[in-house]
């Protein structure tokens, strides 16, 4: 007989109001959670509340959220039982000290993000015990505060505990979020999972990034797509050197994943569009981190970096 889960979340924080933090929100807004948004801009927010976040595309629905704050520290006056971490990772330093204060036995922090070690970063200060990782499957663009288009939605995501002491816990947050319409599984191996994510981002994102191009005219490009081809080998070979389980058939996979992607410009490309900081560091910085630990060159990866950091204001 199966072990009846004794973790119940009712109360959420999701931080971050950009496209897959509103998404997220949205789905347990939706599931009659009480969910508290939060981001440093006001003007992303307010409208949240009233008339909630509104998804199209690949999902159809309208949601608000319960409350919304710009300060993370105010969470702490009635914490939440999860506290769900949609932002860019290179904020997470800032955002785990803040954190701090409230995150203690009995609550957990999820970092829902792109990139290799960002529930390190979070572990680091807060402790294993009580953080998660996630894997997301969807494709996301904002299209105005608290507006969402959907591009995809494959379902399942995928989530894990840094602790073992923490499993129950875990599949308490994937049982609410699934109960939410957000399918989200269990897994003992989110490692590898976000590794064969990033792996795949680390070969288009970066490219259109720099190009310019949406992902279907890179596809369509045989001289540039020849970079992208690059890049996932790279990516590979520092994965198997490090014993990272991507399955015998990844290259192939992922190359048909590739193929079959739209019109749609990756994050890293709307980043560098908006003047922001990207996410580099955590995709193809990482792969030139462990390619470094293994012995692995890592020339495009380096290359392509260098590139990126180069268009970053």
């Amino acid at each position: 007989m199966q072990e009846k889960n004794l973790f119940k979340p009712k109360k959420f924080a999701v931080i971050g109001a950009g496209p897959v933090g509103c998404i997220v929100a949205a789905f347990l807004a939706r599931g009659g959670y009480e969910v508290t948004l939060c981001d440093v801009q006001t003007d992303l927010l307010e409208p949240a509340l009233d008339p909630g976040i509104i998804l199209t595309g690949a999902e159809n629905f309208q949601a608000g959220v319960t409350r919304v704050t710009t300060r993370i520290d105010q969470l702490a006056e009635d914490p939440p039982d999860v506290v769900i971490v949609t932002v860019k990772a290179t904020a997470l330093p800032i955002i785990t000290s803040a954190l701090e204060g409230f995150i203690t036995e009995g609550r957990y922090v999820v970092s829902w993000q792109n990139g290799i070690d960002t529930e390190l970063v979070l572990a680091e200060r807060l402790g294993k015990k009580q953080v998660m990782r996630a894997v997301v499957n969807y494709g996301c663009s904002l299209e105005g505060p608290a507006r969402v288009r959907m591009v995809f939605h494959h379902r399942p995501h995928h989530l894990q505990e840094l602790d073992p002491l923490s499993r129950d816990a875990a599949r308490g947050v994937c049982e609410a979020l699934t109960a939410s319409g957000l399918d989200t599984h269990h897994t003992d191996q989110i490692r590898n999972m976000v590794w064969t994510k990033t792996v795949n981002n680390s070969s288009m994102n970066p490219v259109c990034a720099v190009t310019g191009k949406t992902m279907f005219e890179v596809i369509n490009d045989p001289i540039v797509f020849g970079l992208v081809d690059e890049l996932l080998k790279e990516g590979v070979k520092v994965a198997r050197a490090n014993e990272l389980l991507l399955g015998p058939d990844f290259y192939l996979e992922c190359l048909a994943y590739i193929k079959n992607a739209g019109p749609h410009k990756p994050s890293m490309l709307q980043d560098i569009e908006a003047n922001r900081q990207t996410e580099i560091d955590y995709i193809n910085g990482k792969i030139i981190e462990y390619g470094e630990r293994a012995g692995v060159p890592t020339p495009y990866n380096t290359t392509l970096r260098s590139l990126v950091k180069a268009l970053e204001t």
